[in-house]
Parts: structure tokens; sequence; C-alpha cells
């Protein structure tokens, strides 16, 4: 699968597993914020093809969970997981001829009560 930024500067190619079935959206205070259902992939099967460098990168928080955006049109393009460090969550409504409203509902997971953010 491809995945592409709105201006087209960010092209992101895309080997997941379970296809579209993986999708799912958070409720933790920036993912719901941000509202984009993401498809997981294994890592290693995500490549930026093109724009790299026009990638900017996001933190917060315990700063494990990366999210990077197109630098020039602000599009969310994926992030690496904070449960799963071999996975990353690509922003489903970038992948070229999917729409996510078409794959309601989409399941949510809860990162309000993320085993990272609690203490033991």
């Amino acid at each position: 699968m491809k995945a592409r930024c709105h201006c087209g500067a960010v092209v992101l190619e895309i080997a997941a597993h379970d296809g579209l079935d993986s999708a799912a959206r958070c409720d933790c205070s920036f993912c719901r914020r941000r509202a984009a259902p993401a498809l997981q992939a294994p890592k290693a099967g995500m490549r930026v093809v093109q724009g790299q460098d026009n990638l900017t990168l996001y933190q917060w928080g315990t700063q494990t969970a990366r999210h990077y955006f197109c630098k020039t049109c602000g599009i969310y393009m994926y992030h690496n997981q904070r449960a799963d460090p071999t996975k990353v969550g690509i922003n489903m409504g970038t992948l070229d001829g999917v729409n996510p409203a078409d794959h309601e509902p989409i399941r949510w997971n809860d990162g309000v009560n993320h085993p990272s953010d609690t203490k033991d």
C-alpha cells in the first residue's frame, strides 16, 4: 500500500499483515485530538519512499511514541508505538484509495490507561 500526505511531499510504502483490519483509534489526550484511525504495520514493513526530509517529529509525555507529520501540509503520517516498538501506526486517511468512513465502526484502544503511564 502507499500513503501520501495532502500536498504529496511525503509518500510511504506499507506492507501490513492484517491489512485494514488492524485499524484503530486511541483515546489518549493526543490521539483523540488528532482523531485519525491508524493502521497497524510492522516497523520493518514501512518505509518513507519520498520526503523523509519533509517530516517533522512530535513527542510528549514519556517521549516513547514518535509522531511524524508533513512539514508542508501538517498531515499526521505515522507514529512509532509505545506499546509495541516493533510496530508503527499509519494514518488510515493517507492510504491511497481508502476513506476511513467506509470502514466504520473502527475500534478504539484505551490510551488513557496506557501501561507505560501507570506506576506500580
